[in-house]
């Protein structure tokens, strides 16, 4: 038996043994149980509420196809299985529970009344899995319309479209489809009115610039006063779980950098960290540093898109041009390095694509040295400035129960109040031996969140310094053999190095069997990938779990009450990226 095994005893004692199936072994050492179905509310809710330093947030919640898999647990019958990702901040600890299903369209129960945040994830689950969940209040697609055929991250559905017949829209299907967008407030348990006021139901979107990309809100509106929201999201669905899939483990890091498309470098991170534990491939120290280095150039890059745009959003017109203009002088220095600029995909398994180059050290120290005095630009010209006090302050305002309550991670949760950061809670790549500061909020408004990510953009540049003066010596790789490609004065000595770089860069490495997640604190809050390997030279399950998605699902709590024009400090200020939520 592995994991916590005084929290094991803890449940058999309260629960009774037959609760706890079996104790799975996992790559990432996280406790990982397999749970009785029938007795899986009873479980969530102790370590939810029952126990010291309990589980509150649900990270994530998520389930996989188990038909085809060769490597399942001893004397585990199930066609598909849930699988509950629960963190406590008081233990800094995970646990994983997962549950067993069995038929084609098998059916378990919901947990949105432990969780009110997995009500989307229950519908993504039924969306791409077949999967019902009984005493959901709404369940329906989410991430694809409504007239959609089929389940798509079940096995049995084709990866390509080529396998698929030729897309015909005719005038029938297209007045079906626009009778399907139509929204019906009876459906959502919404009324037409009260007992003095008709209510007025408003689209906002699919292409309203405020957003920051295609996303529909259904606003239903009592004089200019928010009642209700309904956020409609999937347009920027393109099924890269799916593409996980079927493409090897090096040709998806790619893909990894579309997710969340202003994150960079810091998408391969939680991506390659977690397949490196699933193979047990240790990086040299320098790799660890590079990597560092080039994640926070990417953090602070991301902060000065949101700081930008949204200053653009409440009115003011000059920022975004100089924050874009610091943005393109951080991707000169990342294209000089990589070759890249927004999507570099350099991050490798085992390493970076190659070395830093001659003469990186330079813009480096320069940018070091430039940036500090655009940070108190920034502040003094928007933070201090009054207007933009006004349309923040005391807006979209969270308690920190809320946020944990609701999966809130990164610069959402610290605004709160909550020292809550991967970085220092989780050392990961070598974060351990820097010195930077975690800032925190106390009023969890939109003005809390702007001040933290200035912020950030500060602490990032003192670990990016540290980066410079402490950048050690030794390969931009592991030497490990399912690090690809070898390097290259090894293939021209020997034959079988030679093979394996062949097969390395045609088929990609074998995984051995096993599954991890290793969270990072990503630009928009917690990024981590939960990769499931059965042994093969791709990934079994690529589940990609985002900040985004639990940030907008909590959208109609912290918006009800308030303005049209309030709705956007309250969008703009919790930086999301639609590609990053709907994956």
């Amino acid at each position: 038996m592995s994991g916590d095994l005084s929290l094991i005893s803890d449940i058999t004692a309260r629960l009774g043994k037959s609760v706890i199936l079996n104790v799975q072994i996992v790559s990432d050492g996280i406790t990982t149980l397999w749970v009785n179905v029938s007795r899986i509310k009873d479980l969530l809710s102790l370590l939810k509420t029952g126990i010291d330093r309990p589980f509150n947030m649900l990270y994530d919640l998520t389930a996989i196809d188990e038909r085809r898999k060769i490597n399942k647990q001893p004397d585990q019958e199930s066609d598909f299985s849930i699988v509950y990702h629960l963190t406590s901040i008081d233990r800094n600890e995970d646990i994983r529970i997962k549950t067993a299903l069995t038929g084609e369209y098998p059916t378990t129960i919901s947990v949105t009344d432990i969780w009110p945040s997995a009500n989307w994830y229950e519908r993504e689950i039924y969306d791409m899995f077949g999967i019902s969940f009984t005493g959901h209040p709404n369940l329906r697609r989410i991430l694809l319309p409504a007239s959609w055929q089929g389940h798509p991250l079940r096995k049995e559905y084709p990866a390509r479209a080529t396998e698929l017949g030729p897309f015909v829209l005719d005038e029938q299907m297209r007045e079906m489809e626009d009778s399907l967008l139509k929204f019906r407030p009876e459906e959502w348990g919404l009324k037409q009115g009260s007992e003095d006021t008709d209510f007025m139901f408003l689209n906002l979107g699919p292409q309203h610039p405020g957003t920051h990309g295609l996303l529909r809100l259904i606003l239903q509106l009592d004089g200019e006063y928010i009642v209700e929201l309904v956020p409609d999201i999937g347009f920027h669905h393109r099924g890269a779980e799916k593409m996980g899939e079927r493409q090897s483990w090096h040709t998806f890091i790619p893909y990894t950098d579309r997710i969340d498309y202003l994150g960079g470098v810091l998408n391969n991170m939680a991506y390659v960290l977690s397949v490196e534990k699933i193979a047990g491939i240790e990086v040299p120290d320098r790799v660890k540093v590079i990597r560092i280095m080039m994640c926070e150039f990417f953090r602070i890059a991301s902060h000065l898109v949101w700081l930008g745009t949204y200053a653009q959003d409440l009115g003011q017109m000059s920022p975004v041009f100089y924050a874009f203009n610091d943005r393109e002088r951080i991707y000169d220095i990342v294209g000089a390095i990589t070759g890249g600029r927004m999507h570099p995909s350099w991050f490798r398994i085992g390493g970076v694509a190659h070395d830093l180059p001659n003469g990186w050290e330079k813009p480096v120290r320069e940018f070091l040295e430039y940036f500090p005095k655009q940070i108190r630009e920034s502040e003094k010209v928007v933070i201090k400035n009054r207007i933009f006090k006004e349309r923040t302050i005391g807006i979209g305002v969270y308690t920190a129960a809320e946020a944990i309550e609701w999966g809130v991670t990164g610069v959402g949760l610290r605004s709160s109040g909550i020292e809550w950061d991967y970085r220092k809670k989780r050392p990961y790549s070598g974060y351990e031996n820097f010195e930077f500061d975690i800032p925190t909020g106390r009023n969890g408004d939109c003005f809390d969140r702007s001040v933290i990510r200035i912020e950030e953009m500060r602490q990032s540049l003192r670990i990016i310094k540290q980066c410079a003066d402490n950048m050690p010596e030794g390969s931009y790789k592991s030497n490990h053999p399912l690090t690809t490609p070898p390097l290259k004065e090894k293939t021209m000595q020997d034959i079988e190095t030679l093979i394996t770089h062949f097969l390395g860069v045609t088929w990609g490495p074998v995984i051995p069997p096993g599954e991890a997640m290793v969270p990072i604190e990503a630009s928009k809050g917690s990024n981590g990938y939960y990769l499931v390997s059965d042994g093969n030279t791709s990934s079994y399950r690529s589940r990609i779990r985002t900040p985004t998605f639990p940030h907008v699902q909590m959208l109609p709590l912290i918006s009800r009450g308030y303005t049209i024009p309030d709705l956007l400090s309250i969008l703009g200020a919790m930086d999301l990226v639609l590609a990053d939520l709907d994956r």
